[in-house]
């Protein structure tokens, strides 16, 4: 499986291992306790996080922004002015300055190579598509036992990479 955590964390590993993976869910499961216990768990309090993205309002955007704002983070929505003819140079400066201005990063929709780019400059946390059902945390939700609708799971443990990664 690949990395659920973000590109640009220095002391992530290139593939997590399945104890990584079960601390993960073992988080999710935590969340999962919590809210049903009506605790609200407001532990990115304060944290500014970026949603670096063409459409706002798509549901991979949303997802993100709703796992996000659950915890208490705040989401901004930054549109891409990125396109196949950036140079290197506009990446890294864009990084440097997403990296000044936010706790970590979602981008959806970029090439790869623009997202290593930016993890490689930022300094932060940046995640390739985390919200998207192509991402390797999409997996880490279906393991997740209980009852709950999947887009719920599937929130708990977009929180759960964002408590590991970001607090």
């Amino acid at each position: 499986m690949q990395s659920p955590l973000p590109h640009g964390k220095p002391d992530a590993p290139a593939k997590r291992s399945s104890l990584d993976s079960q601390a993960l869910l073992a988080e999710a499961r935590r969340l999962q306790h919590a809210a049903r216990a009506g605790a609200p768990q407001p532990l990115m309090r304060g944290k500014k996080l970026g949603l670096l993205c063409g459409a706002g309002d798509a549901d991979e955007a949303l997802l993100f922004r709703h796992a996000a704002n659950e915890l208490g983070a705040h989401v901004a929505h930054i549109r891409s002015a990125f396109t196949a003819d950036s140079t290197a140079t506009e990446v890294r400066d864009t990084a440097r300055m997403l990296g000044r201005l936010y706790d970590a990063v979602e981008c959806q929709g970029l090439p790869p190579s623009q997202v290593q780019q930016l993890a490689s400059a930022a300094g932060i946390p940046i995640y390739d598509g985390l919200a998207s059902q192509a991402h390797a945390s999409a997996e880490l939700a279906v393991m997740l036992d209980g009852d709950e609708p999947p887009a719920e799971k599937r929130r708990r443990v977009l929180q759960a990479v964002l408590l590991a990664t970001v607090v």
